[in-house]
């Protein structure tokens, strides 16, 4: 049998070294790579958009479905609350590894302006949940025209 020097760096791609280390840390910790209760919070990603007339959220939420998810609007407060759930139901008892998160999630936004919370309207489509929040007539941008002095 013929000896080998073993060189990650030119045998192994970095993300291999990257897993066996992992794999090594995870077994000192006593933790296992295909551990189910590792997965990170879950925390959607979320864009607001102040228009003049309302504001628009857009929320990426993959995989919840739309009866797990919950808006509210509190004053000028609104409130998004959800839930991703974890299948662990496992096929054929193998093994498998997880690194979605997963978990409940809540995100609050102060709008700062007075808004029409009778007219708030929320869809759901894509895996994006959009919602449109009007703002009161008070708040809303106002163009004066000047006027010319004689």
């Amino acid at each position: 049998m013929a000896i080998v020097r073993w060189s990650p760096i030119t045998r192994r791609e970095l993300t291999t070294i990257q897993d066996e280390m992992d794999r090594l840390l995870d077994g000192v910790f006593g933790r296992s790579s295909f551990s189910q209760d590792l997965a990170q919070a879950f925390t959607p990603a979320i864009d607001v958009e102040e228009k003049p007339e309302e504001f628009v959220v857009h929320v990426d939420l993959p995989g919840v479905s739309s009866k797990d998810v919950k808006v509210t609007l509190t004053g000028d407060t609104l409130t998004i609350r959800g839930e991703r759930k974890l299948d662990r139901e496992s096929k054929n008892g193998g093994r498998r590894r997880v690194e979605r998160s997963y978990g409940s999630f809540e995100r609050s936004f102060t709008l700062g302006t007075p808004v029409r919370s009778d007219k708030v309207q929320a869809t759901y489509r894509d895996g994006v949940l959009e919602v449109h929040v009007p703002k009161a007539d008070e708040a809303r941008v106002r163009e004066i025209e000047v006027q010319v002095g004689a």
